[in-house]
């Protein structure tokens, strides 16, 4: 069974093109022939690697994969053609056909009687973190191709119709014998459309379609993450008279947040405490992604960069009614600007044991370490 492109390179399906590309890297650098010679199961993975990374990092052939999976990449009834990405067709009209079946409504090929289907949009969305938590419905304005109002995508003059090809039957090919093989090429005459104008639409001039901007609804689920694609089927630009639409993807960009990072279903927020509050403990109220408040209670002697864990503070989980956690990280602040008096209790504070292992147990050890350190150079 052949293996999983995305597994091979480590990565979700929903990941974006700089994350596989990243992870391509990486990978390709760690299983490089010339880091693993005579290494025949590292040469194996690096050509795994570099396949994946063939499909995945091209959206038209990643799109293929997706929905074909493995099927989308093999050659011909039997195994014997070329495949997706693998050098071309070779104009031979049996595998040219099963191509055209597979991939004709899906990735803008011409269909046979020669309509195109209307190419896949891609319209970029930057939401703000609270946007990803809560989800959203919004509007969008995209500017694309629609069937020509005037003749309803056909293309020809309102009153008259397109006729059939002579030269190709409405086939929109010519094949040829040569030998063993069938050789197929378009149809000079209607251009490979099967259908000739005589009489073209004042309006979109024989093409059956014109620009517009439209207006679409779009539904953001909660708890979707950056690079998160959304897929309005049908949505994308319109087919060639009269064939179907492409779809629209929406690819999501998360801004940067002034207080929180997410990690996954998680949220880190760093919060800044002063030194006598992280000494003498206190408590500490700090935001949270829905709008609350939450309190944490801190401990005396809390170190910076220890973490206080609040369950079911995070962000929403995708599809799932599940919120992950909140974390809520310690910096200690340390005094600036000192007036006299505060400058005399610090000194007097030091005096009391600044070496003491009972208060700074961590300066205590590691300045009993650097004392066996030189003593163990002298000896």
């Amino acid at each position: 069974m052949a293996k999983d492109y995305y597994e091979i390179l480590g990565v979700s399906k929903s990941a974006g093109k700089d994350e596989i590309k990243k992870a391509y890297r990486q990978l390709a650098k760690q299983y490089h022939p010339d880091r693993n010679p005579d290494d025949e199961e590292a040469e194996q993975k690096f050509k795994e690697i570099g396949e994946a990374y063939e499909v995945l990092g091209d959206e038209e052939k990643r799109a293929a994969y997706d929905r074909f999976g493995h099927a989308a990449f093999e050659g011909g009834a039997g195994g014997g053609g070329a495949g997706f990405g693998a050098g071309g067709m070779g104009g031979f009209g049996g595998f040219a056909d099963i191509f055209d079946e597979m991939f004709g409504d899906m990735m803008g090929g011409r269909r046979r009687g020669g309509a195109q289907r209307g190419a896949d949009l891609r319209y970029d969305m930057e939401i703000t973190l609270e946007e990803a938590f809560t989800g959203k419905d919004t509007t969008i304005q995209v500017p694309t191709s629609v069937n020509c109002s005037t003749c309803q995508g056909s293309g020809a003059k309102p009153g008259t119709s397109p006729s059939t090809c002579e030269m190709c039957g409405g086939d929109g090919r010519i094949r040829a014998q040569q030998g063993f093989f069938s050789i197929e090429r378009t149809c000079p005459n209607c251009g490979g459309a099967g259908k000739q104008i005589e009489n073209p639409c004042p309006t979109c001039h024989g093409t059956g379609r014109e620009q517009q901007e439209r207006t679409l609804q779009v539904n953001i689920p909660a708890g979707v993450e950056d690079g998160t694609r959304i897929r309005l089927a049908g949505e994308g630009e319109a087919g060639s008279r009269g064939a179907p639409p492409g779809d629209l993807y929406i690819f999501l960009g998360i801004k940067p947040h002034d207080i929180f990072h997410r990690e996954g279903p998680n949220i880190l927020c760093k919060m800044p405490v002063p030194m006598s509050t992280a000494a003498l403990g206190g408590q500490l109220e700090v935001p949270v992604i829905d709008g609350t408040k939450a309190r944490i209670n801190i401990p005396e002697g809390t170190q910076n960069g220890q973490r206080f864990r609040l369950r079911g503070k995070g962000m929403s989980v995708l599809r799932r009614k599940d919120r992950g956690d909140m974390f809520v990280e310690i910096e200690v602040e340390v005094p600036r600007n000192l007036t006299k008096r505060q400058k005399e209790l610090l000194r007097e504070f030091a005096g009391e044991g600044e070496t003491d292992k009972q208060h700074h147990p961590q300066s205590a050890g590691f300045l009993s370490r650097i004392k066996e350190f030189f003593e163990d150079l002298t000896e």
